[in-house]
């Protein structure tokens, strides 16, 4: 499965996955369940999810290194700054709290199975690959980095 890494760039990956969470709530509403705070839960997630995600974005650009996905081994510095002092992956964080969000205003449980395989997906195929390129590109600094900042949150 080796194929696959490094091949579907997250935003496409998280489209893919509102999608379905979509979807399967709408044809699968016996796994519905009720939760409370349905729209502030989706507002705090919104709102969180672009202030992590775009943080993560603009430290990128002022350390001037790429925000492609595909290409981590085209990365200029190990940036830990800002957002990044608190999570290695914070634009995925961002994906990942929106999705969530979006699954829990739907209150369906089958859209939290998309959830949990959108975050073993990228584990997998995105972050394990990237992590092995900034390895190899920063050795040692990367792998402090690695030890300080947790990979999610």
């Amino acid at each position: 499965m080796r194929f696959l890494e490094l091949k579907i760039p997250p935003v496409a990956l998280f489209l893919v996955a509102l999608v379905l969470v979509n979807r399967l709530a709408v044809l699968i509403p016996f796994t519905d369940v009720s939760l409370p705070y349905k729209y502030a839960v989706f507002a705090v997630c919104f709102v969180a999810a672009a202030v992590i995600g775009i943080a993560g974005v603009v430290q990128f650009r002022r350390a001037k290194t790429t925000v492609n996905p595909i290409q981590p081994y085209k990365a200029t510095t190990v940036v830990d700054s800002g957002v990044f002092h608190y999570s290695r992956n914070p634009m995925y964080l961002g994906l990942l709290l929106l999705l969530f969000g979006f699954a829990y205003w739907h209150q369906n449980l089958i859209s939290f199975a998309v959830v949990a395989g959108f975050v073993m997906y990228m584990n997998r195929f995105q972050i394990i690959p990237e992590e092995k390129a900034l390895e190899h590109l920063f050795g040692e600094d990367y792998v402090d980095y690695k030890t300080r900042v947790r990979r999610w949150l």
